[in-house]
Order: structure tokens, then sequence, then C-alpha cells
């Protein structure tokens, strides 16, 4: 059988966190779309909140810690890549940013990427389109097409005629990464066209 290592990065602050909650459900939903095709899958979750202090030192010297170098290895060697953060002033958090400007600018190119965010208002879910999604095309990194927002009344929504719920739209979005690193993308393109999409998320 067949082994892929799946990488999610977390960068919520607090604990418990809404953002590490995200990621563990995307990488569920990735693994168990794996499992349909047969796939093992190793799967990995970076804190970020556990590198703060690395990513800032090595920032200013330019020498990654022994734990920082092995998360950007990690990172760097993964068949698929989920990257989760929360929305501060409209945007990725500064600690999420921080991280991957320490990726080298081609290590993630043509790398299965799931992109996903956290907030309290569901008026912030464009942060996926435009923020998260042109810093991984800037990375080369092949983004998959349903971004995940969670926003806080997302937890445990019904959702409505136009929009997914929460844990539609994890369903779609894993099958798609699951779908890319396989290499049988028809198959999470059809499981996410089966849903109109007025809202990004």
């Amino acid at each position: 059988m067949t082994t892929l290592k799946l990488v999610a990065v977390s960068a919520g602050l607090s604990v418990p966190s809404s953002t590490r909650l995200l990621a563990d459900r995307l990488a569920q939903s990735v693994r168990g779309g794996l499992g349909e095709q047969e796939v093992d899958v190793q799967v990995r979750v970076v804190e970020l909140r556990e590198l703060a202090v690395p990513i800032a030192n090595n920032l200013v010297t330019g020498f990654p810690a022994p734990a920082l170098a092995e998360a950007i290895e990690a990172v760097t060697e993964a068949d698929g890549l989920i990257a989760v953060t929360p929305v501060f002033a409209a945007s990725y958090s500064g600690l999420f940013k921080s991280f991957f400007d320490l990726i080298e600018p081609d290590a993630l190119t043509g790398k299965p990427v799931l992109i996903a965010a956290t907030g309290g208002t569901a008026r912030h879910s464009l942060v996926l389109e435009h923020a998260l999604r042109p810093l991984f095309a800037y990375l080369r990194g092949l983004v998959v097409p349903t971004a995940v927002y969670a926003a806080s009344e997302d937890w445990g929504g019904t959702g409505d005629a136009l929009t997914d719920t929460l844990p539609q739209r994890i369903e779609r979005a894993g099958a798609e990464l699951a779908g890319l690193m396989t290499g049988s993308v028809g198959a999470g393109v059809r499981t996410g066209a089966q849903v109109p999409a007025a809202r990004i998320a």
C-alpha cells in the first residue's frame, strides 16, 4: 500500500484553538478520502504557536533552531499540505506569514495545498481569496478549488440553500486534496462541483 505524508500547519494562538480544530478536521477528511483510494497516510500537525520564538530568531539571524528546521523540512517534503490561520486585521496572522517567509521560494512548487482560515465573523471569509490563495500561488503550490473558512457561527451551523455547512465544506475540500495527492484529480473536483457555492468558504 502506498504511504503519503500529509502535513497540517496551524497558526492558532489559544489553547484550545478553533484553528487547530479546523486543521484536525481537515486532516481527518483528507485521511478518509485517501483511505477510500486504499492509500495509507502519515499525518503531522505543525503548531506554529510552539515555534514562535524560533521563527522570530530565524528571521533576524538567518539560522533555524532544530525544531523549526525539522518543521520546515516536514512541510517541504509533504505530499500534501493543509495551511490554516486565524484572521487578524483582515489577513493571515503575522506568525503564519513569518513561517512561510522562511520556506524557500521554490520548495512548494507543484505541492497540493488546502487553505483554510478561522475568524469571529463570516465577513472575513474573503481573506482566503485575497490573501491566502495569492500567497500560495506565489509559492507555486497547487491550491485546491475549495477553501474553507470557519466563522464562530459555522461550528454547529445548519447552512442555507446556497451555503454548505462547515462539515460539507470540510468533506469537499478534503476530497479535492486527496485527489490531487494521488493524481486522481477528477474525483475531488466532481465532489466539489455537486453543491453550488455562493459564498467563498
